[in-house]
């Protein structure tokens, strides 16, 4: 079922997001869920917040990033893709390497994109789809991915790395976005 991704001003996106167990209820049903709304929306990840769930879940599939990329760009931004994965009770190791910018987006905010810097590097620990334990270091374009998803889950949003002065110039859009005066190709929850 494709389910509403919800938009920029709910309370939901600003929450840090509790761990969840085994027995998450129908966990296996929200994943497909997920993964049907992710591809509706034509997006590279989702993370819980985004879909009206305060809990630490978060999935991404940069395939949708490859075929936008050319030669150029695939030694521009390196890195593990595609790379389809489901990431639980994630929590970042350490961020390292250097930093880089690339204009990024989200579902929970169309419209907007603006340059955000980080790190080339990211190592989590997290549980995999079978609640088995992993820790992993990712790099290039699989690591911004995660790491922006990995923001939602921790009330962060892309927003929150920009200036003082580009968050004034995009402030109208984003009141526009959380007014629901914004159209999408996919289904939103707006806040009322």
């Amino acid at each position: 079922m494709i389910l509403p991704i919800v938009a920029y001003g709910n309370a939901v996106l600003r929450k840090v997001c509790d761990d969840i167990t085994p027995d998450y209820p129908e966990l296996q049903k929200l994943l497909a869920d997920m993964w049907e709304t992710l591809y509706n929306s034509n997006g590279v990840g989702l993370a819980a917040p985004q879909i009206n769930k305060p809990i630490r879940l978060f999935i991404i599939d940069t395939a949708q990033i490859v075929d936008d990329f050319n030669d150029e760009d695939m030694r521009k931004y390196p890195g593990e893709i595609p790379l389809k994965q489901i990431f639980i009770n994630a929590y970042v190791i350490e961020e390292s390497g250097d930093t880089w910018s690339y204009n990024e987006g989200c579902l929970s905010i169309p419209k907007v994109r603006e340059d955000v810097t980080r790190t080339r590097k990211v190592r989590l620990k997290y549980l995999d789809e079978n609640f088995a334990p992993q820790e992993k270091e990712f790099f290039g374009i699989a690591a911004r991915v995660i790491q922006h998803e990995y923001d939602h889950i921790e009330g962060k949003l892309f927003i929150d790395y920009l200036t003082q002065l580009k968050k004034r110039l995009i402030k109208k859009r984003l009141d526009d976005v959380t007014a629901g005066r914004v159209r999408t190709d996919y289904r939103m929850l707006f806040s009322k």
